[in-house]
């Protein structure tokens, strides 16, 4: 790698370094109770020369990821990083300070604010905007807005923001909050060895989120805005790296915000902890139109993510890179797979073009042009390659048995693992262990092998969250799935829920074959809905449906509720109608019999094990 790459450019760490104010000492953050929900300072080791447990690559990414403090991006705008996975900018204005993204956490916001403030006065926040829906740009607002401080305050957000904010874990949320443990490393030690960043930053902060609904909406590019004197023109991206994001000029202070549409690394077209595939083609095209849509009106541009870009034609070139990559990967994706190639043989197939790959911003930090492009293939034409062989196969214990079989018993795939791995086929060595495991999930032996050879390819990811994926791997096979899962459940993120949404949230969890042969209906009477709206619940077959009522019904329901948000959130916590007074006619015990069908996901279920 050292011959591969420019480690002489030193313009990165030039850019993450310039502007610099102070920085918070000591770089740790913790909550109301004591508990530490962030600690920066424990990267100090990436100060050290590369060693050999880690990629050369990933290393200076770190490296720069990890540079904490109060920077100025130009007059009148500056942004703290390192105090949280994201960024968080301030822009002065007339009376205060218009705040871009206030981080995960309560905590960390506050921290971050009390930096700036530290450094530049202590002004009152009027004003907050949320450049896009992923919560490491709007868990920390009650940070720097605290309750009753957002009165008279506006919340700016792309149109959409707030339903897509809130939605991501109403149906997926337990897997993909249980996935993203292993894509941040959460559980594993920080250190050369261990956890060393995810490459769009350091890691996530594990404090207080919430959410300030927005109060303005930006419907369509071009919409400008003045929020305490500051001038802002927006262009809305949806679809890009959230269904609802913007990018965003600062005219006066000839300033491009990128939102996370474009960031000092390949992004995920498909994030692995799991997600709705991404639609890179989309996410060039907004590039392309930020590059005509604002040319000649700024000098510097940054994102909520890493460092800034200075010059006005160092930003041009840095998109049209950005621009470039995602629209290669779209392309030749489907190049390929119209030549008949599969996912993961396209995936193995694709290079960048020597231009683009020698650009430090497009290599694979956190994103990977191998999952990518099997994302592409994804997005296209799902999980099936067409080869009937892989129609119907069996679920991987009992495949698993079958393979250990053919390769003579447990032992003998033990050896021949053993062998490929000594070869350096790692990966390969990697799929007969793990089939080795999946069969005899006992054998200590096999999963302490399958370990040392996860931890191999780990030291060798340029990716982030590769690394963590294995190294997270090789830690639970060898010592089970440890920790607990960090609750990302507050009242304001369950007042935002519709109640559609609400009820969705419980119809995934019905429990289907123990409730074949039930059948029921409960109607809500919705009374903070236009015209008391009546909504109509039906348990038939296993399958929990609801509709608005647009008619009178044919039949009457079991039971009738007469209640509002707050108290449909009590009943589904498992409060009783009576202590939450809630209007009830009908048969009461028809709520009971429906709550008994839901389940309560495992939020620790085993990955790397059966």
């Amino acid at each position: 790698m050292g011959a591969a790459l420019p480690f002489e450019d030193a313009t990165d760490f030039d850019d993450a370094d310039r502007g610099f104010l102070g920085a918070l000492v000591p770089g740790v953050v913790r909550d109301a109770r004591g508990r530490v929900v962030w600690d920066n300072d424990v990267y100090g080791f990436l100060g050290d020369e590369c060693p050999e447990t880690a990629h050369p690559s990933l290393w200076r990414q770190s490296r720069l990821c990890a540079k904490q403090g109060l920077y100025e991006v130009t007059e009148g705008i500056y942004q703290v990083r390192g105090l949280d996975l994201s960024n968080m900018t301030l822009v002065e204005g007339l009376r205060g300070i218009v705040v871009i993204d206030p981080l995960i956490s309560t905590e960390t916001a506050a921290a971050a604010l009390a930096l700036y403030r530290e450094h530049r006065g202590d002004r009152p926040v009027t004003g907050l905007i949320y450049t896009h829906s992923h919560a490491d740009h709007f868990g920390g607002a009650r940070g720097v807005l605290p309750d009753g401080a957002e009165e008279g305050v506006p919340v700016l957000a792309p149109v959409g923001f707030l339903e897509h904010a809130v939605s991501e874990n109403v149906y997926a949320g337990n897997a993909m909050t249980r996935r993203a443990s292993y894509m941040y490393g959460a559980s594993l030690p920080k250190g050369p060895a261990g956890q060393i960043g995810t490459g769009l930053g350091q890691t996530t902060s594990i404090g207080t989120i919430s959410l300030v609904p927005p109060t303005v909406d930006i419907t369509e590019t071009g919409q400008e805005e003045t929020v305490d004197g500051v001038r802002i023109v927006f262009q809305l991206t949806p679809g890009t790296e959230a269904p609802a994001e913007m990018n965003f000029l600062f005219p006066d202070h000839r300033a491009l915000c990128l939102a996370e549409n474009a960031t000092h690394n390949m992004h995920n077209v498909l994030t692995l902890r799991g997600a709705v595939v991404r639609d890179a083609r989309v996410w060039s095209r907004y590039l392309d139109e930020a590059v005509e849509l604002f040319h000649g009106r700024y000098d510097v541009g940054f994102a909520s993510h890493h460092w800034p870009t200075w010059g006005h034609d160092n930003v041009v070139r840095f998109l049209t890179e950005q621009r470039d990559l995602y629209a290669y990967l779209h392309d030749q994706t489907l190049r390929m797979l119209n030549e008949g190639l599969t996912g993961p043989e396209l995936a193995e197939r694709i290079q960048l073009p020597p231009a683009l790959e020698k650009s430090w911003h497009t290599h694979g930090y956190y994103g990977s042009l191998n999952h990518n492009a099997k994302a592409v293939y994804q997005r296209y034409l799902g999980w099936f390659d067409g080869n009937v062989a892989h129609l119907w196969e069996h679920p991987p214990a009992e495949l698993a048995l079958r393979y250990v079989d053919v390769a003579g018993g447990p032992a003998q795939a033990l050896a021949k693992a053993r062998a490929y791995a000594e070869d350096g086929d790692l990966r390969f060595a990697a799929t007969l262990l793990n089939h080795l495991v999946f069969a005899v999930p006992e054998d200590r032996e096999a999963r302490e092998t399958l370990g040392s050879v996860y931890d191999r390819l780990g030291y060798g990811c340029e990716n982030g969250p590769w690394r963590n994926f294995y190294l997270t791997a090789a830690q639970e096979l060898r010592h089970g799935v440890q920790g607990e899962m960090v609750d990302t459940t507050n009242p304001e993120m369950s007042m935002a829920l519709t109640v559609p949404m609400l009820l969705d949230s419980v119809a995934v969890r019905i429990d289907g074959p123990r409730a074949w042969d039930d059948e029921l209906t409960i109607d809500l009477v919705e009374v903070e809905s236009d015209a008391d709206a009546v909504r109509r619940l039906t348990l038939h077959n296993g399958a929990l449906t609801h509709r608005v009522l647009t008619a009178p019904p044919r039949t009457p329901a079991g039971l009738t509720l007469t209640l509002a948000k707050p108290q449909l959130l009590g009943l589904l916590a498992g409060k009783s109608p009576q202590e939450l007074g809630v209007g009830v006619s009908g048969d009461p015990a028809l709520l009971g019999r429906l709550l008994s069908y839901v389940t309560t996901p495992d939020p620790l279920f085993p990955i790397v094990t059966p």
